[in-house]
């Protein structure tokens, strides 16, 4: 039936439950001395929760680690025997009560960050530049796909294009407008010729293609060249954000850098040709100042549309 997910294979799930053997026993959950110490995996958990919440409740660190209220509870109560943890009673409801890590919780806190930190220097130390860069892109793809966790814009990469980049760019910009809006292989065959050209004429004073790369994937683009018709006039052509990387602030990332170069590239304007649907690069677009001076109806990659002129006066 449409829209039903393909089933996991039996050698998918073999590979999911390998991997989690070999890595909670790496990790030491199944131990109740977490990095030599004598404290279990789920007890540095909870106290690393208390040292890094404001005021904690049991119920939220309870909630944030799913974990049984039970359980948490005689935690707790390990923790206070050690005089690991205090309880203050919250001012606006006494019957619930802040957790505070003690002088000698903290101290056990920075114990095992410690030697937490050692433990992945020394793994990470046995690898190569290459394999670390491939360890951690693994580390965050499962982090985007199982734990839903979005990128960190600090991973985002810009550089300028390179060869076999154009091919990529005509293949994502002809499959996501099919795959968003339905256009059919007429849009595709644009984009071919927006990239054959700019390499054909392409001048490095004046012109840039931007890719953007997150652990080295490409997830966005954006051209800006020459008009061939008005001097001193800029076109921004093919703004794309890959769907994986939006909410991240990407595309504005790229527009800004286009204006930024065409600033000092000496360009008085840039303008750009989109369509009245694509509301969320409207936003973009107002955001860094252009302005919509013109639309007009017309019939192209398979749909009725509005395309729309817009400038921004440098």
């Amino acid at each position: 039936m449409p829209g039903l997910q393909p089933q996991a294979a039996p050698p998918q799930i073999a590979a999911f439950r390998r991997f989690n053997r070999a890595y909670t026993r790496f990790l030491g959950t199944l131990s109740d001395s977490y990095l030599r110490t004598e404290y279990s995996l789920a007890e540095g958990r909870v106290l690393y929760e208390l040292a890094t919440r404001a005021r904690p409740q049991a119920k939220e660190v309870a909630e944030a680690l799913g974990l049984d209220a039970g359980y948490l509870s005689r935690i707790l109560a390990k923790f206070q025997r050690a005089g690991l943890v205090v309880r203050a009673t919250a001012s606006h409801d006494r019957r619930a009560a802040h957790l505070m890590l003690t002088v000698r919780g903290k101290a056990a806190l920075r114990t095992l960050n410690q030697r937490a930190d050692r433990q992945a220097r020394a793994v990470l130390a046995s690898l190569s530049a290459g394999q670390r860069d491939q360890l951690a892109a693994a580390w965050r793809t499962i982090e985007s796909t199982i734990l839903g966790h979005r990128p960190d814009p600090a991973f985002i990469v810009l550089r300028q294009h390179h060869p076999g980049d154009m091919g990529t760019i005509v293949a994502l910009e002809g499959a996501g407008y099919v795959e968003q809006f339905g256009w059919d292989g007429t849009f595709e065959a644009l984009a071919a010729r927006i990239t054959a050209d700019f390499i054909d004429h392409f001048d490095p004073a004046c012109e840039r293609c931007w890719i953007a790369e997150i652990d080295g994937r490409h997830v966005g683009h954006i051209f800006l060249v020459r008009h061939p018709d008005q001097p001193g006039t800029a076109k921004l052509r093919l703004l794309y954000v890959d769907p994986s990387a939006r909410g991240l602030g990407l595309g504005k990332t790229l527009v800004d850098e286009c204006v930024r170069f065409a600033r000092s590239a000496g360009y008085k304007k840039i303008i750009l040709w989109t369509q009245s649907i694509l509301a969320a690069a409207h936003r973009i677009y107002q955001g860094a100042g252009f302005k919509l001076v013109k639309e007009d109806p017309h019939h192209s990659f398979g749909h009725d549309l509005i395309g729309q002129i817009w400038e921004l006066q440098l």
